[in-house]
């Protein structure tokens, strides 16, 4: 069973939390990853690019000069992709760009994604500190202290608003809620900081959802 450090405000070491097995796993795969790291970008393309075809276009379809003798290129419509007004040759139209992935798969990919941190050695639980309200000040003192790379992400329960709100505007942070990030937030960072409410979810709090 693999560990990771407690810390308090001040970046002090408090103690060890063991991490549960079931999110964890011996080996990386790294193929595996970039397929469900690819779906979850993939995903969040809007996929609404539109124009319009020649056949969609409002316009003349009467042939615009004569066949021959003008000295120019043949044409007809003068919906054609060349005259001004015309329709786009070959145009974008709106599509959907998510792809399938299996939730096993995906399950396995969070646990690959975190246990590569956790060897890594770069992910910490923050103990015993809760937000009132909002502190950015307060939030940049406790990073700072506690000497984290960045990219970082940062974890914290769902009911955690002010802590969200005071995270969230720091350079270099990406702070979500436990159950929305996704493995390529895992997989961006490169230091983990959950609160004890993000680690409580993970390791089977109710509402987790089966992700890992």
């Amino acid at each position: 069973m693999a560990s990771i450090d407690r810390i308090d405000e001040n970046g002090v070491v408090v103690g060890r939390h063991e991490v549960a097995d079931a999110l964890l796993v011996d080996q990386i795969n790294v193929d595996l990853l970039h397929q469900v790291v690819t779906a979850e970008l993939a995903g969040h393309r809007q996929g609404t690019a539109s124009a319009k075809g020649r056949s969609e276009v409002s316009g003349t379809g009467a042939k615009q000069w004569r066949q021959k003798g003008t000295g120019r290129a043949r044409v007809g419509s003068g919906k054609v992709a060349q005259f001004t007004g015309g329709g786009v040759a070959f145009p974008p139209i709106p599509r959907s760009y998510a792809v399938k992935i299996n939730k096993k798969a995906k399950a396995q990919a969070f646990r690959m994604a975190l246990a590569d941190l956790v060897a890594g050695g770069t992910v910490r639980v923050l103990a015993g500190t809760f937000f009132e309200e909002p502190s950015t000040k307060r939030a940049a003192g406790i990073l700072s202290r506690a000497a984290l790379d960045k990219p970082l992400l940062v974890l914290v329960g769902a009911e955690e608003v002010a802590a969200l709100k005071s995270f969230r505007n720091l350079a270099g942070i990406r702070v979500l809620t436990v159950g929305e990030a996704e493995v390529q937030d895992y997989v961006w960072a490169k230091s983990l900081l959950f609160t004890e409410a993000a680690v409580a979810f993970l390791e089977g709090g109710p509402g987790r959802g089966g992700e890992l």
